[in-house]
């Protein structure tokens, strides 16, 4: 079976089609500038890239493109669209209704659009997406949600020292984010280290421009650093992570900042963009660091004196500590911001391997045979995680 893979943004369309008989990539893309100026389709066929500018005024007409492009002779993916036998989509909250990724019916668009107030930058595109789908495929569609894989964190590690009735009537609480991330590389971290999951207490840090720590016992996630939002947690490209909450009422009073402003502020304009003043790119941040800016000093050592810290507040949700993974783009590439947060948790008995730790985006463990607890370096794939989730879903459909 042919599992097609779409991940609606604000104005983009990343897709990838996986022959799940090999789970073999044929085909990736990502359609960008969606009802804007110089819309542009970038592909990936087998290693051989294209960029393709062609308008798209809305995500049906985004949709229509692109099954006709994978339907091309040019690039040989598949004949017919008879050969695409089920559709996931990648849907960043499900609320507290979905701890697993569902077939979607009318009830679960519902559902999607039931929790908007809870992720108004990202589900409404999901679902927008979902029905652009619907109207030129018929085959069955898998939503896999980002929040899915927390929903195993106990009460305890969710709930937020507010009066109790915002909980309950607004839901106000942690729920975790990149989970389908987090959960393809754990899962693969055990498998390359021979284990059991389920015997593992695994630290996954999924490390880029949005950035989120994830604790896994048992197999299941048992506490994370994104919050009721993406915006909690560690700092980020340009995200501030946790902060006193109280130094927001104070800005908003002393620069004369709404709601949307500081909102504004929190999310794009902090995180190391924000203490560095550089970049919202680490390549330029750690160019900089490395002819000495104080600022990009500081941007850089301070996340990873923060990821660190957590990486220990962890160990008590797991009650002990087998491994640390790194995925993400800065996770998978920084071999400088690897070690930066390492050096804090030699006294772990982390003997990190130099030589190993220099290499940018495979999978290797980058730890030396007697360190007590073992790092590896394990590029995510969430798409095929979606896919997988997906082809279990509608295999045995009849």
């Amino acid at each position: 079976m042919k599992i097609l893979v779409l991940n609606c943004g604000s104005s983009s369309l990343k897709f990838q089609l996986i022959d799940m008989e090999n789970e073999e990539r044929l085909i990736k893309g990502n359609y960008e500038n969606i009802g804007g100026k110089r819309a542009c389709l970038r592909i990936n066929v087998k290693g051989e890239k294209e960029e393709i500018e062609k308008a798209a005024r809305n995500y049906e007409e985004a949709v229509k493109i692109v099954l006709n492009l994978i339907q091309d002779k040019k690039y040989n993916v598949i004949s017919s669209l008879d050969e695409i036998g089920a559709v996931g989509h990648r849907i960043v909250h499900g609320g507290e209704k979905y701890s697993e990724s569902v077939l979607i019916d009318d009830e679960v668009l519902k559902e999607i659009e039931n929790c908007i107030p809870l992720a108004p930058l990202h589900n409404p595109e999901g679902l927008d997406g979902i029905k652009a789908t619907k109207k030129v495929l018929d085959v069955p569609m898998v939503a896999v949600f980002d929040t899915a894989f927390h929903q195993t964190l106990p009460e305890i590690a969710y709930i937020y020292q507010l009066p109790y009735r915002y909980y309950e009537q607004y839901q106000l609480r942690k729920y975790g984010f990149h989970g389908t991330s987090h959960k393809y590389v754990v899962r693969r971290a055990a498998e390359l280290m021979g284990k059991d999951l389920k015997d593992l207490k695994i630290v996954n840090c999924h490390l880029g421009q949005g950035a989120s720590l994830c604790a896994v016992k048992d197999g299941k996630s048992v506490e994370t650093s994104m919050g009721f939002t993406p915006t909690g947690g560690i700092a980020m490209g340009t995200r501030c992570g946790d902060i006193d909450p109280a130094i927001i009422p104070f800005l908003m009073r002393r620069e004369e900042l709404d709601a949307n402003e500081i909102e504004r502020m929190i999310n794009k304009k902090s995180g190391i963009w924000g203490v560095s003043g550089v970049s919202d790119d680490y390549r330029d941040v750690e160019r900089e660091y490395a002819y000495g800016d104080e600022r990009s000093i500081l941007a850089l050592e301070s996340q990873a004196y923060i990821v660190a810290k957590n990486i220990m507040a962890y160990t008590v949700a797991l009650q002990g500590l087998d491994a640390i993974t790194f995925s993400g783009g800065v996770g998978e590439r920084g071999i400088e911001q690897r070690l930066r947060i390492l050096k804090y948790l030699k006294f772990l008995g982390i003997e990190v391997d130099e030589e190993k730790n220099n290499n940018r985006g495979i999978e290797i463990e980058i730890t030396k045979p007697q360190s007590k607890v073992k790092v590896w370096v394990v590029p995510t794939n969430e798409e095929l995680m979606i896919a997988r989730d997906t082809y279990e879903i509608v295999k045995n459909m009849k």
